[in-house]
């Protein structure tokens, strides 16, 4: 599908829809969280880290919730290792016990080694793929049904420029893995979307192009040497994935897009954030 119906996110635009968004202790994540809810959604946080401080990166859910209900939203903080069905299972059960029915869910979390090829270990690579390929399509499994009788939702991927295919000649830094995940990730989102389309869901991926959050800090994909404009604002992306979860979903699903396309095409205007944990 192309991207249509230029035009800014209106302030109320997911009023009291309930949302799910995984790997929401920091970074695009929490950016996520703290835009859904200026717009009046009751929003769900999950991820492993409860609390900053529990964590090598800064942040948490806790503190995140917590931004939230003192500026006026509505949040539960989850935590869950989706890796784990049981935990997939406890945060959904969580969420509409708290909130009602899930209207959007994003699948926002990730986990990442850079190794090579040759060395690469066997558990890191299950892990990657519970969590970034396994665990995606399971919470929309748990989600959907809702969604079907109810006539409506969304779900939203956020994948990386990691998926495309890499010039052969630079050399690599151990990122295949990553970029198989992401790849299976944006095949299942075009897959699931043609599937709903008679059933009012949307589904699409994004990718947020180099943003500097805390993970990406961490594995110094961003140094000196990176010129400013390859770095895209995480606002930006926030305003960006805010645009994918609302309208209708026939005429905005099954987009493989990023945040500055979004950004570009529909004239969007990023809103000021909370301080973000590390950023």
């Amino acid at each position: 599908m192309s991207l249509s119906s230029v035009g800014a996110n209106a302030a109320d635009c997911l009023d009291g829809r309930v949302v799910v968004i995984t790997g929401a202790s920091r970074g695009i994540g929490e950016a996520i969280a703290y835009r859904f809810a200026q717009a009046g959604a009751k929003v769900v946080v999950s991820a492993r880290t409860l609390s900053d401080g529990d964590h090598v990166l800064a942040g948490g859910i806790l503190n995140v919730a917590a931004t939230i209900e003192r500026l006026g939203g509505q949040a539960l903080a989850v935590r869950a290792d989706i890796g784990l069905a049981e935990h997939r299972k406890h945060l959904i059960d969580e969420a509409e016990s708290r909130f009602g029915p899930v209207d959007i869910l994003v699948n926002n979390a990730a986990v990442t080694y850079f190794e090579r090829v040759q060395n690469f270990q066997q558990k890191h690579f299950d892990l990657m793929f519970r969590v970034q390929v396994d665990a995606p399509f399971a919470l929309a499994q748990r989600v959907l049904p809702g969604m079907i009788t109810r006539g409506h939702g969304a779900i939203l991927n956020v994948s990386s420029h990691a998926a495309r295919h890499p010039a052969i000649d630079v050399g690599g830094r151990g990122g295949t893995v990553y970029g198989m995940c992401k790849a299976a990730l944006e095949r299942f989102t075009t897959g699931l979307a043609s599937e709903v389309y008679d059933q009012g869901i949307a589904v699409n991926v994004i990718s947020p192009g180099l943003v500097a959050t805390p993970g990406v800090l961490h594995h110094n994909l961003i140094n000196e040497d990176t010129p400013a404009g390859r770095v895209t604002p995480i606002e930006h992306m926030a305003e960006a994935c805010l645009r994918l979860v609302q309208g209708d979903p026939k005429n905005l699903t099954g987009l493989i897009t990023d945040a500055d396309e979004v950004m570009q095409q529909f004239d969007l205007v990023a809103q000021t954030l909370p301080p973000l944990h590390g950023i």
